[in-house]
């Protein structure tokens, strides 16, 4: 096994230097940097992947959830490959709200009692009606009405400070970016601790804060590298897929079966502990 030697570099201060980026883009240059693959074509459906992703295995317990939901509500193909643009909505959030009009509704359906926290946690079916009740006050009901949000930074502000006072926002508000991940926002990352101790390992000190930053400085410069757009969010999955195949190659409990992928659907992304989110949907 090689071991990689490199200088430890502090991006705390300041992040626009090339030269001090050039080790990282070597290595992120030699991943498998691939656009996203499917989305989930209804907003719902993201809120109940973003919430119940707080601390839960994603292919045991967070896909189930949102495969019965899907289901429930008669989505045959709750998703698809990108870019989910021009399709009605199947689940716009006033239905959803109407359908599942208390928690009791919804815990009926998902069948998954999990909490945003162990301690002073809500229930996730009640964090996800939460969302969806903040959502849908501030005129968002779809997933076209979402992504037009994250083009309106001052509404995008208010929204994001309403959405925060759901319990179990996380660091550096975890949730929230994950769920516009879902949404499709490229250029908004999930930096779990597998993608920060990736990053750590090739002399980048960051943090959650920072490690967005230097992502975003990091899909500029490897897109230059490889005269293609290669957006943050490849960037960041494609991280936390190699982090995450060296993790099950040293697994080896087969009572506890590891994710294999974040994205949805069969190739999915998801976040599938609690740990990683504490320090990071």
């Amino acid at each position: 096994m090689t071991t990689l030697c490199v200088a430890r570099i502090d991006y705390g201060a300041s992040m626009s230097a090339a030269a001090d980026l050039s080790p990282v883009v070597e290595a992120v240059c030699g991943l498998d940097l691939r656009p996203r693959q499917r989305q989930w074509v209804s907003l719902s459906l993201c809120i109940v992947d973003a919430v119940y992703s707080i601390g839960a295995h994603y292919d045991r317990h967070v896909l189930p959830v949102v495969r019965r939901v899907a289901a429930d509500a008669g989505i045959e193909t709750p998703s698809v490959p990108p870019p989910v643009t021009g399709l009605a909505d199947p689940l716009p959030l006033e239905r959803f709200l109407d359908r599942y009009d208390t928690v009791d509704a919804l815990l009926a359906v998902t069948n998954n009692r999990q909490r945003t926290s162990p301690r002073g946690g809500i229930l996730k079916a009640e964090a996800v009606l939460q969302y969806a009740t903040i959502l849908h006050e501030h005129g968002i009901r779809t997933l076209d009405d979402a992504r037009v949000l994250l083009d309106d930074p001052q509404r995008l502000d208010t929204v994001e400070t309403a959405l925060r006072t759901v319990p179990g926002d996380g660091g550096f508000g975890v949730r929230r970016g994950y769920l516009w991940m879902l949404v499709g926002d490229e250029d908004t990352i999930k930096p779990d601790r597998m993608v920060l101790g990736w990053l750590a390992r090739h002399g980048a000190d960051v943090n959650a804060a920072t490690a967005r930053t230097l992502l975003s400085e990091l899909a500029t410069e490897v897109s230059s590298v490889l005269g293609r757009r290669v957006t943050a969010w490849e960037i960041d999955h494609a991280i936390w897929t190699s982090a995450r195949s060296v993790r099950t190659e040293l697994h080896t409990d087969p009572d506890e079966p590891l994710s294999q992928d974040r994205s949805i659907g069969p190739d999915a992304r998801g976040v599938d502990a609690a740990g990683e989110l504490a320090d990071y949907p």
